[in-house]
């Protein structure tokens, strides 16, 4: 067992404004498997992956990481990855300084982690954007470059928030298909929100969110 979420709640906001983003939620996720988070905008499913991610705390309910860490301050790239569906390169950082960024805050030394990103980058098929700034890839190209930063790190769970969202169909494909490989090659987990009934059926295991409330799917409830 990666994570495990036991009875997860998530308001936002008191009172009368107070919004409840994820209601009783209880799920697991295993070494290997992968798993798509379905359910149309709104529903919860980015709120979800950041209460497992741990970049959130939850109102109500428990995430512990048994097979990972066992509290969130001790997740690191090389436990769990976050692909987000914006865009979330940094502006001012060619590619080949984007991908290296996560080693080097990690303690990586320098030529290591630049070493490192240009083999990563080259072996998916990347290598002739190194230079580029973000500015100047497409949305597929650019995507792509924020799920190999993602994974540079080889983490054990991957977690990708609608990383198709904003591209066209051939892209998001393209996207999709590195994620699936990459993680299956390394023997990571994947989980991975959507709202395009085509690529949820792509993964073997799915979970379905409407209005905040996980509902059992094909494959494992949640």
């Amino acid at each position: 067992m990666l994570v495990q979420a036991d009875g997860v709640a998530r308001t936002f906001g008191r009172g009368t404004a107070a919004v409840v983003a994820v209601h009783g939620a209880t799920c697991e996720v295993k070494a290997g498997d992968q798993i798509a988070l379905v359910g149309p905008s709104g529903s919860g499913k980015s709120t979800l992956l950041h209460l497992l991610a741990g970049l959130d705390r939850p109102t109500v309910g428990t995430v512990s990481w048994p097979g990972l860490a066992g509290h969130p301050s001790s997740l690191r790239a090389g436990t769990v990855g976050m692909v987000f569906q914006g865009p979330s390169l940094l502006p001012d950082l060619d590619v080949v300084e984007n991908v290296a960024l996560p080693l080097l805050l990690a303690g990586v030394g320098e030529v290591d982690a630049f070493r490192r990103a240009g083999e990563w980058l080259e072996r998916l098929g990347l290598a002739d954007l190194v230079s580029h700034l973000p500015e100047e890839l497409s949305g597929g190209q650019a995507q792509r470059v924020a799920v190999v930063r993602a994974l540079i790190g080889e983490p054990r769970l991957l977690l990708a928030d609608e990383p198709t969202g904003q591209l066209d169909h051939q892209s998001a494909a393209a996207v999709v298909g590195l994620l699936v490989s990459t993680t299956v090659r390394l023997g990571a987990s994947l989980v991975l929100s959507t709202h395009d009934q085509t690529i949820a059926e792509r993964f073997p295991r799915r979970w379905a969110m409407l209005d905040g409330r996980p509902l059992v799917s094909e494959g494992a409830p949640c």
